[in-house]
């Protein structure tokens, strides 16, 4: 006996593999990780006594080729200097997104855990000291979705975030406020229920039940899972033509459907983005909900509710699985999905995904409410080029301003842009059509739209210059400065000298687990900067 089964039979249970592969990768391997193997044809599933048993020699062949060989493959490519400790790749899924860290999607951000390894009260072999204590002030200059505000008031540090879109802001604050969860929750189940019972026209709904039945039908019979998504991995099937070819069959059945029940899925206008990328029935959704929306009296409630509009949204715009987080063109018929590898259909109504996102939302908020501290927090929209820190604080929160004022800043955690990558005000379009903000595009620093010639370049580096030239006034002598990018046109020992900062170390990290189809080698630097 070995690890709890006996080695000697190939067939194994899940719960028996999961112990085998926790000891052989030192780590939890639970029963949905083997799972999601058997999910996505990495390995294969046998029935056994009516169990579900898996081989144990194909088990151990799939994690000594990935086990350590992932780690040896990046550095060649990426250099030996990569720190693989902060890849985090121990943590699941539901580590890296936890509580309200997934209250809205955010392209860029970075995970809480490494924030946590910087901020909290740990040393290790790479970080040999301390650089924050509790009560400390953190200040993120380019704050985003508020990840680094969130950790730090986990770990009793207060913190400041700036940030030039109105919608950043938003999503920040809301995950930092305290509510009042009985009536948050009757909000909730109120909007929840004139969502479900706002009437659809008839043919409508004839037509969507037919079209998933058939759905289901040919998924099964032409990409039965897991063994198509195997085939796929093992190589045994042109993925592109087969797809192709089914894909043009189901269309046939679809154009079909639409003509027998006279559906119009295009809008009447194409002018903004909610015109453009919604069928007319999402759309009609979209305005009655946000129509009770505005009527909500508690503004803390009116903002989540906000909140969770937009993350439904984005998630029911008409495209493809594997393109919504960069846009191609809209998707309104039947595709084959990538991502999922079967025939894949739009989202025509957006009530599964609010009553889903409604509740998550709830049930995410009120798990940081349980571990959040007591201490102070201000989410300050505001060009980091030039905004006075303690006036804007003062406007927020007495108690922090009267703390930053005597002591000042102890420090900075932040992640600036890289060089044309994302537009940030771009990439949640839908939410400014959807709640009128004002975009405020033209300060962005180092966006995707100006691209990475060399007058991008030195335009991003000024501004990054600016900056913590800016930030500076505000912070303690000798204050910690961490600074997450991917230098990858090493500007950032030029950016530290003009702001007059010092690099006194780096650490860099793989950046892996990204939801890009681009999973190519890639990592960031961390740089401790000291004034």
């Amino acid at each position: 006996m070995a690890n709890g089964f006996c080695i000697d039979e190939n067939l194994v249970t899940i719960n028996e593999a999961c112990k085998w592969a926790s000891s052989f990768l030192n780590r939890t391997i639970s029963t949905t990780n083997i799972s999601y193997l058997i999910q996505y044809g990495k390995i294969r599933k046998h029935k056994n006594d009516d169990q579900i048993k898996i081989d144990m020699d194909e088990l151990k062949k799939y994690y000594r080729s990935f086990n350590g060989s992932r780690e040896v493959a990046w550095k060649n490519k990426l250099g030996d200097d990569l720190n693989w400790n902060l890849s985090f790749d121990n943590y699941r899924e539901s580590d890296t997104t936890k509580h309200v860290h997934r209250l809205h999607p955010y392209k860029g951000k970075f995970i809480p855990q490494l924030v946590e390894y910087f901020l909290d009260d740990h040393i290790d072999e790479f970080k040999k000291e301390t650089y924050f204590k509790k009560g400390d002030v953190i200040l993120d200059p380019f704050m985003g979705s508020g990840t680094t505000l969130v950790q730090a008031n986990e770990l009793n540090l207060h913190a400041i975030g700036i940030d030039v879109s109105s919608f950043n802001c938003l999503i920040s604050d809301i995950k930092l406020e305290k509510y009042d969860f009985g009536k948050l929750t009757e909000t909730i189940k109120d909007l929840t229920t004139k969502l479900d019972n706002l009437e659809s026209d008839n043919n409508f709904c004839q037509f969507e039940k037919e079209l998933s039945d058939n759905l289901t039908t040919f998924n099964i019979k032409y990409f039965p899972s897991p063994e198509f998504k195997r085939q796929i991995y093992q190589n045994d099937i042109d993925e592109k033509k087969y797809s192709a070819e089914k894909e043009a069959e189901f269309l046939k059945i679809y154009h079909k459907l639409l003509s027998k029940y006279k559906i119009k899925l295009e809008q009447e206008k194409s002018e903004t983005f909610l015109d453009k990328w919604f069928s007319a029935n999402a759309r009609h959704e979209i305005d009655f909900i946000f129509d009770k929306i505005r009527k909500i009296d508690d503004k803390k409630n009116k903002k989540i509710l906000a909140v969770i509009l937009s993350r439904t949204v984005r998630s029911c715009r008409a495209t493809t699985h594997s393109d919504l987080a960069t846009l191609i063109k809209p998707q309104l018929t039947t595709y084959y999905c990538y991502k999922h590898k079967k025939i894949c259909k739009p989202l025509f109504s957006i009530k599964k995904m609010f009553n889903r996102y409604s509740y998550d939302t709830l049930n995410r908020l009120k798990k940081f409410d349980s571990i959040r501290s007591d201490k102070f927090s201000a989410v300050i929209p505001a060009d980091s080029r030039n905004v006075d820190i303690q006036s804007e604080a003062r406007k927020r929160n007495q108690k922090l301003f009267e703390r930053i004022s005597k002591d000042k800043i102890d420090g900075i955690f932040t992640s600036p842009p890289y060089v044309g990558q994302i537009d940030y005000h771009e990439q949640h379009a839908y939410a400014y059509d959807l709640l009128g903000y004002k975009r405020k595009d033209e300060l962005e620093i180092g966006p995707l739209i100006k691209g990475q010639g060399e007058e991008a370049k030195q335009s991003y580096a000024d501004g990054i210059s600016k900056v913590l030239t800016n930030c500076k006034k505000f912070l303690k002598k000798n204050a910690n400065v961490f600074l997450v990018a991917n230098d990858k046109f090493n500007l950032y020992p030029q950016i530290a000298a003009r702001s007059g900062f010092k690099i006194v170390n780096q650490f860099k990290r793989p950046v892996l687990n990204r939801t890009e189809r681009d999973k190519s080698p890639y990592s960031e630097i961390i740089f401790h900067l000291k004034g």
